[in-house]
């Protein structure tokens, strides 16, 4: 399935920011469940079930990327065409991400695969006749790559995709301070630091982390950020620390389900030495490495026409597994 953007279309950051600008999606209902975890906290998942959906339909887990949540034009897409395919639909939300403050004092990572694991695990139970699949966009992609590389032959998932994944976090953290890319970088750090300064107003995060709340303006680059609270709160001992353990491409050798990696060479919040090599991964994996795409943009047709591929490309790798 070949992707062929317009001339237009084929610049990295209209192909990344060109949904969140102009795509139009017509409104989806969804169904809202709170999900306890074993740690007292809760993640809410949002349900898109096909009509007549019984306990052996094909339910897809999709995890979205940093501050994203069930809004994020990615997600109501890939929910759109996958019911459309016949699958239902979880957005399974990461700690304060459906709009709902999480209860602890910690959030989530990119490496923060215990919730879906209890997820995914939880949800096998109540469905065990069903294929579960999963796909993650962005932070979401690394942690179901690693996820993956952790569950090895024991994962409960059929198959998966992982879509603009940064499997080396600390390469993505310093390309995020260069450039046009320190654009993104500053949208995604005023939700971030918003989010944190909330968590002062339940938790005595002072004296959990050793920063004063007027300093979180200061913390201007993800390195900065994740020195200061990320590692801290999560029990690493600093940003590299975090950076070193969670990134996924370590853990792709290991992967033991059928998984799909789609990747831009072109995107703006990665480097080249990001993309694994086909002998960095497993015989389970399939890289689809492309010139284009930008950061989960994968849109082709013209400006004023778009196709989006990526809905596309994920409906029909997953259509393989059904039989």
């Amino acid at each position: 399935m070949n992707f062929q953007p317009s001339f237009l279309l084929k610049n990295r950051h209209i192909q990344t920011i060109y949904s969140s600008l102009f795509r139009k999606l017509p409104p989806l209902d969804f169904e809202v469940e709170t999900f306890w975890l074993s740690d007292g906290d809760f993640v809410e998942a949002y349900w898109h079930t096909i009509t007549g959906h019984t306990n052996n339909t094909p339910i897809v887990i999709l995890f979205h990327g940093l501050t994203g949540s069930y809004k994020s034009p990615y997600i109501q897409g890939a929910v759109a065409a996958l019911s459309n395919a016949g699958f239902s639909t979880v957005v399974m939300h990461f700690r304060g991400c459906s709009g709902k403050d999480n209860l602890k004092a910690r959030s989530y990572h990119s490496g923060d695969t215990g919730d879906a694991k209890e997820f995914i695990k939880a949800l096998h139970a109540s469905y065990p006749e069903a294929k579960l699949f999963a796909v993650g966009y962005s932070l979401g992609a690394n942690m179901l790559l690693k996820l993956l590389g952790e569950e090895k032959e024991n994962s409960l998932l059929t198959a998966a995709i992982a879509v603009s994944a940064p499997m080396l976090l600390n390469a993505s953290a310093s390309r995020m301070n260069r450039g046009l890319s320190r654009f993104y970088q500053r949208l995604l750090l005023k939700d971030l630091n918003v989010a944190l300064e909330k968590k002062y107003e339940k938790h005595d995060m002072q004296k959990l982390i050793g920063l004063e709340k007027k300093d979180i303006k200061k913390l201007k680059n993800f390195r900065l950020f994740d020195e200061a609270y990320t590692a801290k709160i999560n029990g690493f001992t600093s940003a590299q620390d975090y950076y070193e353990k969670s990134s996924s491409k370590q853990y792709l050798k290991d992967i033991q389900t059928p998984t799909l990696i789609i990747h831009a060479k072109d995107d703006p919040f990665m480097t080249p030495e990001v993309i694994p090599k086909k002998e960095e991964v497993s015989r389970k994996i399939e890289l689809e490495i492309l010139d284009n795409g930008g950061h989960v943009g994968f849109i082709s047709g013209t400006l004023f026409n778009p196709h989006y591929w990526l809905d596309t490309r994920v409906v029909s790798f997953l259509q393989e597994y059904l039989r």
